[in-house]
C-alpha cells in the first residue's frame, strides 16, 4: 500500500491564512504589523527565488518587508555594519541573511551579528542555546517546519525511533533536539558514520538533510516508517530531487514528503511565524 503524502503546500496554505488572523487581531489593538528585512548578497539564482518567494509571503499575511540585494564584493564588515544598524529599527522585528554568503564572508560571525531577538531563521548561539536546554525561544525555521509535518501525520511520537541523515547547524542538530523535545529516541547518522543504512532501516521516522539526490531507497526504510526528505538538488534539466528515492520509498513508508512541495513551503511559513513570534516577545 502506498505511503499517505504530506502534502507541505496545503497544510502551509492553512498555516499561512492563520498568520494572517493574527496579524489582523495585532491591527485592532492599535499594534503595527510584524517587519522583516531580508538581505540577500551576490547574485545566486536559487537564493534570489528564495527572497522573491519570501517577500510574496511576507505581503499575503500583511508583513511590512523590504530587502537589500549587496553586492558580492560587499566586505564583511560592512555587511555587518548593515545588520547592526537593522538590529536598531524598530521597524523590523526579524532579519534574515539569505544563504550562502561569499567565501570570504564568515557566516557564523555574520549570524552572530543579528541580535537573538530578530534571528528569524533561528540559529543564533542564543536561540539554539535556549532549544538545548529545552526552552525554545525562536526555533530554527525547517526544523520546526518537520516538527509540524510530523504533527499533521497524527502518528504519536513518543518513545518512537527517530534518525536523523546529517549533522549540519541548521537542520541536522536541530532536528535531533526536536525531536528529543516530543520524547523520542534520536540517532544521527553523517559521512562518517560506518552503519548508517542499517541505523536507518530500524527507524520509525526518518529525516533526511543531506542535499545528496537519491541517497535514500527502499532498502534504508523500515515498512511504515514516516519519512521526510529535506533535501532538495537541482538538475542539469532544471527539476528538482531529494534525498529519498521517492516513486521506491513511497510503496514501503507509511507517510512521505514529496520533493518539491513538502518540507520546503513549511519551511518558509516557520519564517512568518518566527517573525510574528519576534515582534510578540519584542512587545513583552
Amino acid at each position: 500500500m502506498a505511503a499517505k503524502i504530506l502534502d507541505g503546500n496545503a497544510i502551509a496554505r492553512r498555516l499561512r491564512q492563520g498568520i494572517a488572523e493574527r496579524v489582523k487581531e495585532r491591527a485592532a489593538r492599535g499594534l503595527p504589523p510584524p517587519g522583516l528585512a531580508v538581505l540577500l548578497v551576490g547574485d545566486d539564482p536559487g537564493s534570489q527565488i528564495y527572497v522573491r518567494l519570501k517577500r510574496k509571503d511576507c505581503r499575503e499575511v500583511g508583513f511590512a518587508e523590504d530587502a537589500w540585494h549587496l553586492p558580492s564584493s560587499i566586505t564583511e564588515a560592512e555587511l555587518i555594519d548593515l545588520i547592526q544598524q537593522l538590529n536598531a529599527d524598530a521597524t523590523f522585528n526579524g532579519i534574515l541573511v539569505q544563504l550562502p554568503l561569499p567565501e570570504h564572508i564568515d557566516p557564523v560571525r555574520v549570524t552572530e551579528s543579528v541580535a537573538a531577538g530578530k534571528d528569524v531563521d533561528g540559529v543564533h548561539p542564543y536561540n539554539m542555546g535556549r532549544l538545548v536546554l529545552r526552552e525554545p525561544a525562536i526555533r530554527p525555521c525547517t526544523s520546526k517546519a518537520v516538527m509540524w509535518l510530523l504533527e499533521h501525520t497524527g502518528v504519536p511520537l513518543r518513545g518512537l525511533h527517530a534518525t536523523v541523515i546529517g549533522a549540519s547547524n541548521h537542520v541536522g542538530r536541530p532536528m535531533g533536539l526536536e525531536l528529543l523535545l516530543v520524547g523520542c529516541t534520536v540517532t544521527t547518522v553523517h559521512r562518517f558514520s560506518h552503519h548508517a543504512r542499517e541505523d536507518v532501516a530500524h527507524s520509525d521516522i526518518v529525516v533526511s538533510a543531506t542535499g545528496k539526490a537519491g541517497l535514500v531507497g527502499a532498502d534504508w526504510i523500515k515498512p511504515g516508517a514516516v519519512v521526510i526528505d529535506v533535501g532538495i538538488v537541482a538538475q542539469a534539466d532544471g527539476k528538482v530531487r531529494g534525498d529519498v528515492r521517492f516513486d521506491e520509498v513511497v510503496d514501503r513508508a507509511g507517510w512521505i514528503t514529496p520533493v518539491p512541495g513538502g518540507v520546503g513551503p513549511m519551511t518558509r511559513v516557520a519564517l512568518l511565524d518566527n517573525t510574528l513570534r519576534a515582534a510578540e516577545l519584542a512587545k513583552s
